[in-house]
C-alpha cells in the first residue's frame, strides 16, 4: 500500500480562519477520497497547526479516517503525551532531532516533515519565520506545494 504523504505548515497566528478552514478541507477531502492511504504530518508550534488539526478531525469524521491518519510529528519529548496520544492517529519523533538544541530541533523536524511529504500544504503570508524556511526547503527540493495564502500550486 502507498501511503501519500502530506505535509502541514504555517505560521505561528493565523489571520484567515474561514479561509484555510473552507480550501484545506477541500484539499484533504480530495487527498482522502482519491489517494490510498494518506499521512498527514502537522507540529502544534502555533495556532495554525492547532486549527489546521482540528480541520483534518472534522473531514476524517466525515468522510471516516480507514483510509488516513493524522500524525503529530514532535520535536522533542513533551509531558502529558497522553493527552496528544487521544487526539492524534500517531505520534512521531524523527531520529534527526535527538539530541539537539530545542530550537534547533524545530528546524531540524520541519525539514524532516518537507524530506518526507508528497505535498506541502501550507498558509505561509510572510517572508520569514520557520513555516516560510519549510516552504523555501521544499521549493529547493521541487515538491509539490499549495500555499492557501497566495494561491501557490
Amino acid at each position: 500500500m502507498y501511503f501519500y504523504k502530506v505535509a502541514l505548515f504555517g505560521h505561528r497566528d493565523l489571520s484567515e480562519h474561514q479561509r484555510v478552514e473552507s480550501e484545506l478541507s477541500d484539499i484533504l477531502t480530495n487527498l482522502i477520497r482519491t489517494k490510498q492511504y494518506v499521512e498527514i504530518y502537522i507540529g502544534r508550534n502555533g495556532e495554525f497547526d492547532i486549527f489546521a488539526a482540528s480541520v483534518v478531525k472534522r473531514v476524517q469524521k466525515r468522510l471516516g479516517g480507514e483510509n488516513s491518519e493524522l500524525v503529530l510529528v514532535l520535536p522533542y519529548g513533551v509531558r502529558d503525551i497522553e493527552y496528544y496520544e487521544k487526539y492524534y492517529d500517531s505520534i512521531v519523533i524523527p531520529e534527526c532531532v535527538e539530541g539537539a538544541h530545542p530550537k534547533g530541533a524545530i528546524t531540524k523536524r520541519n525539514r524532516w516533515m518537507v524530506q518526507e511529504c508528497d505535498l506541502l500544504v501550507c498558509f505561509v503570508e510572510r517572508d520569514f519565520g520557520g513555516a516560510y524556511e519549510a516552504l523555501k526547503y521544499a521549493r529547493s527540493l521541487n515538491k509539490r506545494i499549495i500555499n492557501i495564502a497566495t494561491d501557490e500550486k
